[in-house]
């Protein structure tokens, strides 16, 4: 029987399984683990940033080692109900050497928390990071964000709480200067009609409260949006609807299906040149730089060429030892646990 466009049941959880695309998911878990882990050995590193009361909300941070540059928020996935911050730095190695600090955003998971309630945690965590910039260590100069699979999902949502923004004085627009999403879901309908929704509990209007897709406007910051080329249907049409809507309103998207990647994987180009999505990261990051550098500067830091340049800097210096020495925990010396 079809329940969704031409679905079954069966064929619709599939869809809905990223999993399904590749031969062993729970690599992908080890190798986020392996290297989150390495990035707070060989980084400096502050654990366990608060940003609120409950007990997930928390992020750690990798900052850059020079003043004003890019900080990337990095959100999450796993359906809302996996996965912590302690396996999401796996990109800092990659972009700290390069000048941009990193950021790791925690939130409650379900069933522990609703899903209305950890799109609230998100965006608050968000929110509290754009407007304690100047007190955090590295001093960064703006804020981008980048999520996969649900946290591309929890970053949009984030981006449309204009309520939320209203009530720190800023829009979305002016606070971050871009986002980069992954593997999105942006439309929760389907989603709730599969195995996905057993520990969220959806009904057909929270699913449509918490989708994107229904929220849409005008104001936001320029886009990345990107898919892996091994991904199945119902994640290519979410993100081919999800792009075609934002575009609509005037928004600025550049899209992406990087070859040879999957739901798991893509997130590993984040900083890395020579990538589809690594190249795209560099240009977005430089783009926000030349926004606020002064204009008689013929190369900001931060811009373009110089993401790349530090990008590739970054990688030598590690193939050389620099990077990968002796572990130096947390600024100055000293690491903050949670």
């Amino acid at each position: 029987m079809t329940i969704y466009l031409s679905y079954d049941q069966e064929t619709l959880d599939v869809q809905y399984s990223p999993s399904s695309c590749v031969p062993d998911v729970t690599a992908y878990m080890t190798e986020y683990a392996r290297r989150s882990a390495a990035a707070r050995e060989r980084l400096d590193v502050e654990v366990g940033v608060r940003y609120g009361q409950r007990p997930e909300e928390l992020f750690d941070l990798f900052p850059a080692t020079e003043p004003g540059g890019p900080l990337l928020v990095f959100v999450h996935g796993g359906y809302w109900q996996e996965v912590s911050r302690s396996e999401s730095a796996f990109m800092a190695p990659d972009l700290v050497p390069a000048g941009v600090s990193v950021a790791a955003l925690g939130y409650g998971l379900a069933p522990a928390y609703t899903l209305p309630e950890i799109i609230a945690m998100a965006a608050d965590g968000i929110r509290w990071i754009c407007a304690n910039l100047d007190e955090l260590p590295g001093k960064p100069g703006s804020v981008y964000l980048a999520g996969c699979s649900a946290g591309a999902h929890l970053i949009a949502m984030a981006l449309l709480d204009e309520a939320g923004w209203a009530r720190t004085g800023t829009r979305a627009v002016d606070a971050v200067s871009g986002a980069i999403l992954l593997s999105g879901v942006y439309d929760l309908e389907p989603v709730s009609r599969t195995y996905v929704n057993a520990p969220l509990g959806l009904d057909t209007a929270t699913a449509r409260a918490c989708s994107p897709m229904h929220h849409l406007g005008p104001a936001l910051p320029p886009l990345v949006v990107a898919r892996g080329e091994s991904e199945t249907e119902e994640f290519g049409r979410q993100q081919r609807e999800f792009v075609e809507a934002v575009r609509a309103l005037g928004g600025d998207v550049t899209e992406l299906v990087a070859p040879s990647r999957n739901h798991f994987d893509l997130a590993y180009d984040l900083g890395r040149p020579g990538t589809a999505l690594g190249d795209a990261t560099a240009e977005l990051l430089g783009r926000g730089a030349k926004r606020h550098a002064p204009h008689d500067l013929e190369e900001p830091q931060g811009s373009t060429t110089d993401v790349h340049r530090r990008v590739i800097d970054g990688q030598r210096a590690r193939e050389l030892g620099n990077v990968t020495g002796e572990p130096r925990n947390g600024i100055g010396g000293h690491e903050r646990r949670d």
